[in-house]
């Protein structure tokens, strides 16, 4: 079985770090510096960094905020918010981010996936996939985009298998009913996306206590935990969550 891997989120609003619930009430939640420097220290493997207005705000990315981020860490880097083009993503990979994460944009023009994907390689291509419970949906679950402001009608799953046949590397599920909760990620939508790619899924959403994270492994077939309150609020750290992973025998890297 491959390593578990721990990545803490950057939820980025006018420069700062902050956290939501559903995706609303956002609170500032420290410094993307000083919070990257601490997240590495404490041996996170990866980091994302999303910018969560961009798309309502229809506009990029901010890039100042990756070249500060990337320039402090050795660990990649994921970026998301407001990629809508090729030229998006070369200038987020040039500006020292590792991958970037894609979710309204590639819903709106699934082919930017295939040709991202060909142009850059799968590995630095995510799809970022939110959505809530519908039971009109055949899986249960509908898409929506928009920082979550919009359900489009779509099947979840339906489009998380189509992502990674157009050649998306990693799939990255939130599920909007568990966001910023942390009564725990949404095992039943995360496990309906594993069971039916190969490629890494990172579990997403709702974390709030160490079982979640051993939960989400074995119940629901995660690779990557990513989550944000409970670094950013110290509720424990990225090393107590690799050591409890690891006392109870899922493969991390420590």
């Amino acid at each position: 079985m491959e390593k578990i891997k721990i990545m803490p989120c950057l939820d980025m609003k006018n420069g700062r770090v902050v956290k939501g619930i559903h995706f609303v009430e956002i609170k500032d939640a420290g410094d993307p510096v000083e919070s990257a420097v601490l997240y590495q220290k404490e041996g996170a493997d990866e980091l994302a960094m999303l910018d969560i207005a961009a798309t309502l705000e229809n506009r990029k990315t901010r890039l100042e905020w990756v070249k500060n981020v990337s320039s402090v860490i050795q660990i990649p880097l994921t970026v998301g918010g407001g990629i809508a083009s090729l030229e998006d993503i070369e200038l987020v990979l040039e500006s020292g981010a590792n991958k970037v994460s894609m979710n309204s944009a590639a819903v709106k023009n699934p082919a930017l996936i295939q040709e991202a994907a060909t142009k850059f390689g799968s590995s630095c291509i995510t799809v970022a996939v939110d959505a809530r419970r519908n039971v009109a949906m055949p899986s249960g679950f509908e898409l929506v985009v928009s920082g979550g402001t919009k359900a489009i009608g779509k099947d979840a799953i339906e489009w998380a298998k189509q992502c990674e046949s157009l050649g998306a590397g990693v799939i990255l599920p939130t599920s909007m009913d568990g966001d910023g909760t942390q009564a725990g990620y949404d095992l039943e939508f995360t496990k309906a996306i594993t069971d039916v790619v190969k490629v890494p899924v990172v579990a997403s959403g709702g974390a709030g206590k160490l079982e979640d994270f051993y939960d989400v492994v074995v119940k629901a077939g995660a690779t990557i935990l990513l989550a944000a309150s409970v670094f950013h609020y110290r509720i424990f750290s990225v090393r107590q969550v690799k050591e409890f992973l690891s006392e109870k025998g899922i493969q991390v890297i420590l």
